[in-house]
């Protein structure tokens, strides 16, 4: 199978795994939002803001360099055992340390609560490295079914617990911590995990290795989320709670986005990896990159278009403010996607510093220009400075990486196409019937120009598949 089939296929089944648990996280948010009291939802709402803060430095994001030393190591089992063995030891061994502390700080709390929270603690990083791990093997069948198990039986557990026996946040940490060991039972058995697993394969060096690559991602973490989260909090500081709801409505639709951007991450990192010894890794990087770069420019290009659609259908409620802002959110998904194509070289050729301060740079880009036109352009600034972040870490990173590995990389080229979704970012905020039936028939021509080879391409080969399943 060519290296393009691979990344398509491995895209369509983590995308899977993907897309179903945010689903079932929809699904129940009424249910738990209903079913718990207003001090029990701050504290559900507590532990999951402290797991995705937390979790990167007690972890130290090991399994990342897990999942890339593993793809490295796909056929030499014995050096697959001491990395899995290695990443399992360090895994238990912090969390314990780190899960003692949490249970002791959180002393205003029933001993059971407690022990369930720590347990969720525990579960959410073992759960997450063996997924990392069956993904370094090459099972990304099982890492998809995995999530699907686990959103499932989560879903069924918190109607019961929640809705049925009224167990509150007892019942949901209860819900979600039978869906965890059900996830890494699936794990363990359909990635024969088990067989990797071997005490006398555990090596400091190989932690050490693993820590050496893996630590400077850390601060890439804390910086998307900062990226994230910073915007509400200026919003809220400076113009006040209403102002972040506005903003934070805007971002519905084009946080669902992310979803892809995550899924299409995963697949290119594993990708990427495998060609990292290639001798024609620079040409292959440059061809998919000019591949995603039209297709997310056409993909932009119909989201800026159906702007108007998307508002009249999703948004519900006095926020007509949120409207301007959602064609500039877009933009900056945009430079974030193609942004994340080049995180996934930098993860392939193990510069991870690289990669680590970049974001770091772009994080705080993001957060001064947020206080320095806040103030003057209001809710805008949050928006623009989205932006803002994003393209540089998209011009760094093209500069960078050009240098690097001597990638055909012409930023210039791109101007015309960013020029063009401003354009209709402009046309998109006038917001009147006859420009928006005219941005909608620019978007579509715009996409279909720069996608027609990939359209032609796949229309052939659909048709060709028809034609066979005809003939049987």
């Amino acid at each position: 199978m060519s290296r393009e089939k691979e990344l398509v296929k491995n895209s369509f089944i983590i995308s899977i795994g993907t897309f179903l648990p945010k689903l079932v996280s929809l699904v129940t948010l009424p249910i738990v939002s209903a079913g718990l009291t207003k001090a029990e939802y701050g504290t559900y709402d507590l532990i999951t803001t402290m797991v995705s803060c937390v979790m990167p430095f007690i972890t130290l994001q090991i399994h990342t360099a897990a999942f890339r030393f593993l793809v490295d190591a796909r056929n030499n089992k014995l050096e697959t055992e001491k990395i899995v063995s290695s990443l399992l030891f360090y895994i238990v061994s912090v969390s314990a340390v780190a899960l003692v502390a949490v249970f002791f700080m959180l002393q205003k709390l029933p001993v059971l609560m407690r022990l369930m929270i720590c347990l969720y603690f525990f579960l959410d990083a073992f759960v997450f490295a063996m997924r990392q791990v069956v993904r370094g093997i090459s099972k990304n069948v099982v890492y998809s079914v995995s999530t699907v198990v686990q959103a499932l039986i989560e879903m069924a557990l918190v109607v019961v617990s929640i809705k049925f026996a009224n167990m509150g946040l007892i019942g949901l940490l209860l819900s979600f911590n039978i869906a965890f060991l059900a996830s890494n039972a699936v794990l363990m058995i359909g990635g024969k995990l088990f067989s990797y697993v071997k005490i006398s394969r555990i090596s400091k060096d190989e932690v050490i290795r693993m820590l050496k690559y893996s630590w400077p991602l850390v601060p890439t973490v804390l910086s998307d989320w900062v990226l994230s989260i910073s915007d509400r909090t200026v919003i809220t500081a400076f113009i006040g709670i209403e102002a972040t709801a506005v903003y934070g409505i805007a971002n519905k639709i084009p946080a669902l986005l992310n979803l892809v951007k995550t899924t299409f991450t995963y697949a290119w990192q594993e990708n990427a990896s495998l060609s990292s010894e290639s001798s024609d890794k620079a040409e292959y990087y440059t061809s998919v990159f000019y591949s995603i770069k039209n297709i997310a420019v056409g993909a932009t290009a119909m989201l800026i278009a159906g702007t108007p659609i998307l508002f009249r259908i999703f948004i519900k409620g006095d926020y007509a403010e949120a409207y301007p802002q959602i064609p500039i959110l877009f933009l900056g998904f945009f430079f974030s996607l193609l942004s994340a194509f080049y995180g996934g070289i930098y993860i392939a050729n193990k510069k991870t510093v690289s990669m680590g301060v970049t974001t770091f740079v772009a994080a705080l880009i993001n957060l001064v220009i947020d206080l320095l036109f806040i103030k003057l352009i209001g809710i805008y600034a949050a928006s623009v400075s989205t932006v803002a972040g994003y393209l540089f870490l998209f011009v760094f990173r093209t500069v960078d990486l050009r240098k690097k590995y001597n990638m055909k990389l012409d930023g210039l080229k791109i101007l015309p196409y960013i020029a063009v979704l401003i354009g209709m970012c402009v046309i998109c905020w006038q917001n009147t019937l006859i420009l928006n039936g005219v941005n909608l028939v620019v978007g579509t021509i715009f996409c279909f120009i720069i996608n027609k080879d990939l359209i032609f391409k796949v229309t052939d080969m659909l048709l060709k598949k028809l034609a066979r399943i005809k003939k049987k």
